[in-house]
């Protein structure tokens, strides 16, 4: 029953971090559509051609999906290292792996559809002397990893910190143990040193025959 009990919070945990990010992912597109610049196009026969192909608005566009979407990335991993107990590292990875890729891919398509309706009806009528606004979209397809990557990121380096900080120096003696020092290790006695070691089975300690 504990286990069934630990697998089923860890499948929560999973499907909460994913749940999360797909509602961020929705809210990340929004904005990417309200911020993005302008890309103009004109229509010709019922096909579609770039006003200036060259032109900084389509990097643009990609360059500030980037942005939000790594921003937001790294918000999840933050929140989620502050929200994780000990033994749901694995699970939390996990989710924000594929809570990552959902909520990029839903942030696109969200970012996308809108003003896709005006922008079909331009291209329908097909007047090659007026100039009209495409949809947010993306030229390089690979920005969709900045999430996940970011999120993952930003959680693994906090882990690592926090296991750094867990881990005493070699060698130091942690407050309040009053053990001394160990086998081997030099100790004050009567301002000299000596090495304090056992001394062989049957002799002295200069080595001689007992």
């Amino acid at each position: 029953m504990d286990a069934l009990a630990g697998l089923g919070r860890q499948v929560r945990i999973a499907v909460v971090t994913v749940v999360a990010s797909a509602v961020l992912g929705v809210l990340a597109g929004l904005l990417w559509a309200a911020i993005s610049p302008h890309v103009k196009y004109v229509s010709v026969d019922g096909k579609i051609f770039l006003i200036d192909p060259e032109s900084p608005a389509v990097i643009g566009t990609d360059g500030r999906f980037a942005l939000i979407t790594a921003g937001i990335g790294l918000a999840c991993g933050v929140a989620a290292y502050l929200a994780a107990g000990r033994g749901n590292d694995l699970v939390l990875v996990a989710g924000l792996a594929v809570g990552g890729i959902v909520a990029a891919l839903l942030a696109w398509r969200v970012g996308h559809l809108i003003g896709l309706d005006t922008f079909h009806r331009m291209v329908r009528a097909g007047d090659r002397t007026r100039a009209f606004n495409g949809p947010a979209d993306l030229a390089a397809r690979g920005v969709l990893v900045c999430w996940p990557f970011v999120a993952l990121v930003a959680y693994g380096l906090l882990e690592a910190i926090d296991v750094a900080n867990r881990i005493r120096p070699d060698g130091s003696v942690p407050a309040g143990d009053l053990s001394g020092p160990r086998t081997g290790q030099h100790d004050q006695v009567g301002g000299g040193q000596f090495d304090l070691q056992a001394a062989p089975t049957g002799r002295d300690v200069d080595g001689r025959q007992a």
